[in-house]
């Protein structure tokens, strides 16, 4: 999980200002813009509280997985370990979807506060609150939790939670499935698991597909999510809907497709190199200290 926020990190930065902010037009000169006004350090805003947290998701994420895995081939074939179906997978891929949103949604708003509080909005279009815009809300990731827990309650902190779980449902699917299906393709004949290479590049074919998958609904998200730093825009998922559409048409649930995509290649194929490699190694501790 700490490889893939470190490596996927200053890219989710550039798409969250692309899908939420306003005035930095395609992605290359969101990149020009975050530089040249915050320096590299612009895109690691909001890195500390994903990096702090993401052992704890991942590890709920990938264990709910692989463990619903291990219950549906148990009571399908009497056996834990028995290959799984597709519709096996789907069904693990659903629930680890499902359970993901309750970590997860805490951990994305923060970093997304931190990373839109120096977004510059303008006073024509909407009605700011009396912090100046451009101007840091937050001090750090624990000061912007306590905040939004302190102003908008144990609902601000679950804001964007139903926009995050149409995105992650589907959004999983279309990540472990993939995956699997992938690694299985490029793994030799005769191979036991794959080779660290397989999974590098299995795992970021899965991360490119998820992405691409679930950007509309990440737009919808992080909208929601960024929304409340300077000013309250929406009123809910379905509003954030329809504003978007009839203020930008179609086109803006596709904000960010290319660095999502991109962005999801390297922090995937990091995510499952990671967790494939301290499974192995693990194991191979347990066999040398129980042989």
């Amino acid at each position: 999980g700490i490889a893939s926020v470190v490596a996927g990190h200053p890219l989710d930065t550039v798409k969250t200002r692309l899908q939420a902010g306003q005035g930095y037009g395609n992605t290359l000169k969101c990149v020009l813009t975050v530089y040249r006004n915050e320096s590299v350090a612009g895109f690691f805003k909001g890195m500390s509280f994903p990096l702090a947290s993401i052992g704890i998701y991942s590890s709920v994420v990938f264990g709910v997985y692989s463990n619903t895995l291990r219950f549906l081939s148990q009571l399908r074939h009497g056996d834990p370990v028995a290959a799984p179906s597709l519709s096996d997978m789907t069904v693990a891929s659903l629930v680890a979807g499902v359970i993901s949103v309750g970590i997860g949604t805490p951990v994305e708003l923060v970093k997304i506060r931190l990373q839109m509080q120096t977004q510059p909005y303008t006073k024509e279009s909407v009605k700011l609150k009396s912090t100046v815009p451009g101007s840091p809300v937050y001090r750090g990731p624990i000061h912007c939790f306590r905040t939004i827990l302190q102003k908008e309650g144990i609902a601000g902190v679950y804001r964007g939670n139903v926009a995050m779980l149409l995105r992650d449902v589907p959004g999983y699917y279309a990540y472990f499935i993939p995956y699997a299906m992938f690694c299985d393709w490029i793994t030799p004949d005769g191979s036991i698991s794959p080779n660290p290479s397989s999974i590098w590049v299995a795992g970021g074919v899965a991360g490119a597909v998820s992405w691409a998958v679930c950007t509309p609904m990440d737009v919808v998200k992080s909208r929601l999510q960024a929304d409340g730093v300077y000013l309250n825009q929406y009123k809910g998922t379905l509003d954030c809907m329809l504003q978007s559409y009839q203020n930008e048409g179609i086109k803006v649930f596709f904000r960010g497709l290319m660095v999502n995509t991109v962005r999801g290649f390297p922090s995937s194929a990091a995510m499952f190199l990671g967790y494939e490699l301290s499974l192995k190694a693990m194991k191979r501790c347990q066999t040398e200290t129980n042989p």
